[in-house]
């Protein structure tokens, strides 16, 4: 039987999506707590491992998963990619469909999956300022379990100081954009997928909006039209119970574009047959650039092939894969001192 998917008005098969979601629930069950630690003495071997840092939470250490390329015992030292899951995922859900993991076994660089608090490994969320949960009531230091996720990397492996960009997805890409006003002297880039920089949690709050940053960075994003968590013309959910108010995605845009001193008009292109539209503003302080994506009706996934490659043949966005596009535009800047 086909249905209307909610994030996208194409037509899939229930049965194949229910089943592909059951498999991915099992496979996360398994690589999340089967995730090795990372040995002692020699270089570790390529694989994804799980690792504990300083920073205690409900009295157990805050940990994260890291992926080390092939590519990591032959050449040092290699960028890192740190990537947030969004609110109630896991870094291993997040590692499965982002494929950074994967990305990196061939482009060579690292990648760090922070966990957000939860209960029992499940319910994970970040404290992005305004957003989300207990993380947010409780001012859960986020950035600083980020910072020692970073810190723990570093003391492990060889990273590139240069080249540290970090990704996010939702409340993750809320913390992605706090971080990079916080913390962007220490960031080469940044790439938010379904990420707003402010929101109030009932209409008569007042709304929280970014620190202004210390320092241009550059930044690429993703939204879909058919987001129907956080719109992406900001405001309210529709979807039952979804009163927090959002900024929008345009917002965001004109919050970096100041922050990164741009002079140059914003220049806007289409492709994939209308589902895709590019806004670009290139000339910015310290060679910075945003790059923004509009993606025609995709609701609140990230966009790369473990979701694409389920859509229709007759479908534009069918393949389409952000993880390499944000990728290819970090790989284009390095952080100078």
């Amino acid at each position: 039987m086909n249905i209307i998917k909610n994030n996208r008005n194409r037509c899939y098969n229930m049965g194949t999506m229910i089943l592909k979601k059951l498999a991915l629930l099992l496979f996360i069950l398994c690589l999340g707590a089967c995730a090795r630690p990372l040995p002692d003495g020699d270089a570790p071997d390529a694989a994804t491992y799980r690792v504990a840092t300083d920073i205690r939470f409900n009295l157990a250490k805050r940990d994260f998963l890291l992926h080390i390329p092939p590519g990591a015992a032959a050449e040092a030292p290699l960028p890192l990619v740190v990537v947030l899951h969004g609110a109630f995922s896991t870094a291993a859900q997040t590692e499965t469909e982002t494929g950074f993991s994967q990305l990196a076994d061939k482009e060579n660089f690292f990648v760090a999956y922070p966990e957000g608090i939860g209960i029992f490994g499940y319910l994970q969320h970040w404290n992005a300022g305004h957003c989300c949960g207990k993380a947010a009531r409780d001012d859960i230091d986020d950035i600083a379990f980020v910072d020692a996720v970073i810190n723990k990397t570093k003391a492990l492996v060889a990273i590139d100081n240069s080249r540290i960009y970090m990704a996010g997805m939702s409340n993750g890409g809320m913390l992605t954009y706090r971080y990079a006003a916080e913390r962007g002297s220490g960031l080469a880039a940044i790439a938010v997928v379904s990420g707003v920089i402010g929101s109030r949690e009932k209409p008569d709050n007042p709304e929280w909006l970014l620190p202004p940053p210390s320092s241009p960075l550059p930044v690429i994003a993703f939204h879909g039209t058919g987001d129907k968590h956080i719109p992406i013309a900001g405001g309210a959910s529709p979807r039952k119970g979804g009163g927090r108010s959002y900024s929008s995605f345009t917002e965001a845009q004109r919050f970096w574009q100041e922050a990164n001193r741009c002079t140059d008009d914003v220049v806007t292109s289409t492709g994939l047959s209308g589902s895709l539209e590019k806004s670009i503003i290139s000339d910015c302080a310290d060679g910075s650039r945003i790059e923004y994506f509009r993606l025609k009706d995709w609701g609140h996934q990230w966009p790369a092939e473990y979701f694409t490659s389920d859509l229709p043949e007759s479908d534009k966005l069918k393949g389409f894969n952000a993880t390499e596009q944000i990728w290819n535009f970090f790989r284009q800047f390095k952080r100078t001192p």
